[in-house]
């Protein structure tokens, strides 16, 4: 779900001068931004909060169409562009995680404290590449891992319904119960997971046959 991107390190002296093109109407330029770091966007930052691939596209869609609508607010400072464009498609993916009627993996004020912390940082020069990093090993600490350590009927129920969104239904065929003993499953999963992921910690996994019971 979180397969890393490698991004090459910005020439921040190029990437100015595109700001400026950009600033002054140069659509090209403002093509070349995106296409620079939108795929870092797309992987570290959006496909981790959301879950989804198909989401994520309509966030990363979302994402360009804001850039190019407040492009005129952003203003240059030595940690380049990226910082920025991170910030906005957080807020993307906020605003989509509030509009979700269904189960999440994130919760919308997990993502307001991390814009909260975001737009605290101090303007040095920020590493794409490290922003990634720092991105993805989060995601995968908060998801990855707790998936891994949750009983594996839970985890398969999110896996499943969740993250590939396929139809309760079939995840319930799949799993061998009814579709409202399905809906009991998942329910009780994702509040293991958010419990877990709220806390920071990932509880021992339960055995089996008591998650059988839980789910009867």
């Amino acid at each position: 779900m979180v397969a890393s991107v490698t991004a090459q390190r910005p020439d921040l002296e190029a990437e100015r001068r595109l700001c400026e093109r950009a600033a002054q109407g140069d659509r090209v330029a403002l093509g070349q931004l995106l296409r620079t770091h939108g795929p870092v966007l797309y992987r570290s930052v959006l496909l981790p909060r959301l879950g989804s691939e198909a989401v994520a596209q309509d966030a990363l869609a979302e994402t360009y169409a804001r850039v190019v609508e407040k492009f005129g607010q952003f203003q240059w400072q030595n940690c380049g562009i990226y910082p920025w464009l991170r910030v906005i498609a957080l807020r993307i993916a906020l605003d989509m995680l509030r509009a979700r009627k269904r189960e999440t993996l994130f919760e919308p004020d997990d993502l307001q404290r991390e814009i909260d912390a975001s737009e605290a940082e101090p303007s040095g020069r920020a590493d794409v590449e490290l922003c990634e990093q720092r991105d993805l090993a989060e995601a995968r600490t908060r998801v990855e891992v707790a998936l891994g350590r949750l009983n594996p009927r839970y985890a398969s129920a999110i896996r499943l319904r969740v993250l590939e969104e396929r139809p309760r239904e079939e995840v319930a065929r799949e799993l061998g119960v009814t579709v409202a003993t399905f809906d009991v499953v998942l329910h009780r999963a994702m509040t293991a997971l958010k419990k877990a992921l709220g806390a920071g910690v990932v509880p021992g996994a339960v055995s089996e046959q008591g998650a059988s019971r839980e789910a009867m």
